[in-house]
């Protein structure tokens, strides 16, 4: 791997982990607001809910992934245009497909993991996070 490509991958990655893990908390914070109604009252500790935050944050995985590397990506090419790193390139007869590879490669890569994850992980997770679900709201009809 050339100087060149782990420059780009290592700058797109450092934008591709922030974005992700701002973009990763605000959709948990809006599953908290999803779900506030049956967590709300129920006199549940801290162990409780932080488990029904772990089981709900794989399925906001699939949401984040696509935004992260949109975002990281426009973040990242805009900065070397801002930077006139593309225009150095350029001229040095670098084309912008010869570039972007690495990058390429990486992302088929990342979409096979993001497969990989959504057909192995996220459906177990999805079936606790709904059976902690319904034991929280029967230990709420409990109560009542």
């Amino acid at each position: 791997m050339k100087i060149l490509d782990k420059y780009i991958l290592k700058s797109f990655l450092i934008t591709f982990t922030s974005v992700f893990v701002i973009l990763f908390f605000i959709f948990i914070l809006q599953g908290i607001w999803l779900f506030i109604s049956e967590l709300a009252g129920k006199d549940l500790d801290t162990f409780l809910i932080f488990k029904f935050l772990i089981l709900y944050s794989p399925t906001v995985v699939p949401l984040v992934l696509p935004l992260s590397v949109l975002l990281a990506s426009i973040m990242t090419f805009g900065s070397f245009a801002e930077n006139y790193e593309f225009a150095a390139m350029k001229s040095s007869g670098i084309s912008l497909k010869r570039a972007m590879r690495s990058l390429i490669i990486f992302i088929f890569i990342l979409s096979g993991i993001a497969f990989l994850f959504a057909n192995n992980i996220i459906p177990q997770a999805q079936y606790k996070f709904i059976n902690l679900r319904k034991s929280i709201l029967n230990k709420s009809l409990l109560w009542q």
